[in-house]
């Protein structure tokens, strides 16, 4: 059997994360921002899942949700059958040691005053995890595995490039050997020439330690290099999900076609019969009556402003999509190849 057979290792059911906004002298509350609006997915072990959409669609919010950074507002997140969502004190301690995060910014997400191998030990310590010689031995293992040399445990953040702090935050993750690890855009701040290579250690250490990732990203060559299944995000809400061959291939979201469209080519004619998205993203405090994407969609009807669309199967249970026109949408021909693009500097 393998692993996509398995029972999902994470599952979560109708998850929201509103944000209060309030106003006025007395501070009276005048609205939410809905910045996750009832997802609904799950992640099989030792498989990556991407996230992918527009900044400011919700899916950093989404990630830092799944793994209890915030609390959700209502719905369940179920890891192997504990209710993470509701979790406290030592069970949520617990919890986060099967769930990690590597952050977006190198420069940010490592504290400067602390050496790389307290960076690195401080998980350990924090849950108690062996004596002092074997977090030592522990931290050596880890900068190994991430192509670091033993040399640099004693250096500060502050001496090291971009691509090596993301290491350091790799290797952070791994400290307490997580099972699912949230990768939030974690190589979209870093130069061209080193991105490939923090993906491939990824790919890495996910054949060899099993890991499975929710891989955050907008970037839709990395996306196509790095997951076996894409979520597509818009307001808050998930309008595609696909493995992600399907995915590039027969987009049934007119939002997927768009992005796909704005993937950037040197070759004019992938470009022929491109639709450009326009239009401005509604605001998420607003409470829409039909489909969210209505208002910048080349394909909308009178009925796509009247009910918001489930996720539903196109041709087969794992293709959905959120239009009441996706077989239309599937059936057209793609404005660009279709081909999923390669990851700058990415091994095949």
């Amino acid at each position: 059997m393998t692993a996509a057979d398995e029972a999902p290792l994470l599952v979560a059911e109708n998850v929201y994360k509103h944000y209060p906004v309030r106003g006025g002298v007395w501070g009276r509350s005048v609205g939410a921002i809905r910045a996750v609006d009832g997802v609904s997915l799950a992640v099989a072990p030792q498989r990556t899942l991407g996230l992918v959409g527009e900044s400011g669609c919700g899916k950093s919010t989404l990630g830092r949700t799944l793994m209890r950074l915030e609390t959700p507002t209502r719905g369940t997140v179920m890891f192997e059958g504990r209710d993470l969502a509701r979790a406290r004190g030592d069970e949520l301690q617990r919890l986060r040691r099967e769930i990690q995060m590597v952050f977006q910014d190198p420069y940010s997400s490592l504290n400067p005053r602390m050496t790389i191998g307290e960076i690195v030990r401080e998980p350990l310590v924090v849950h108690a995890i062996g004596s002092r010689t074997e977090q030592a031995r522990r931290v050596l293992e880890l900068l190994g595995t991430v192509g670091l040399d033993a040399s640099t445990i004693d250096r500060y953040p502050s001496e090291f490039s971009g691509g090596q702090r993301q290491r350091i935050g790799v290797a952070r993750a791994l400290a307490l050997g997580p099972r699912l690890v949230v990768a939030d855009e974690p190589v979209s701040a870093l130069d061209v020439s080193v991105r490939g290579q923090v993906l491939n250690l990824m790919l890495r250490l996910q054949r060899e330690l099993g890991l499975a990732f929710i891989f955050i990203s907008h970037d839709l060559s990395v996306v196509a290099h790095m997951c076996d299944t894409v979520a597509v995000m818009y307001l808050g809400r998930i309008v595609e999900e696909a493995p992600v061959e399907i995915l590039f291939a027969r987009p049934a979201h007119p939002y997927t076609r768009a992005l796909l469209a704005a993937i950037p080519s040197l070759d004019p004619r992938r470009r022929t019969g491109a639709v450009p998205l326009e239009g401005e993203v509604p605001s998420p405090i607003e409470a829409l009556a039909g489909c969210p994407f209505a208002p910048r969609c080349a394909w909308v009807t009178a009925a796509c402003r009247e009910d918001v669309p489930a996720l539903e199967p196109v041709e087969t249970s794992a293709h959905r999509a959120a239009c009441i026109r996706r077989a239309e949408v599937a059936a057209a021909p793609l404005p660009v190849s279709g081909a999923p693009p390669r990851a700058p500097g990415a091994s095949p």
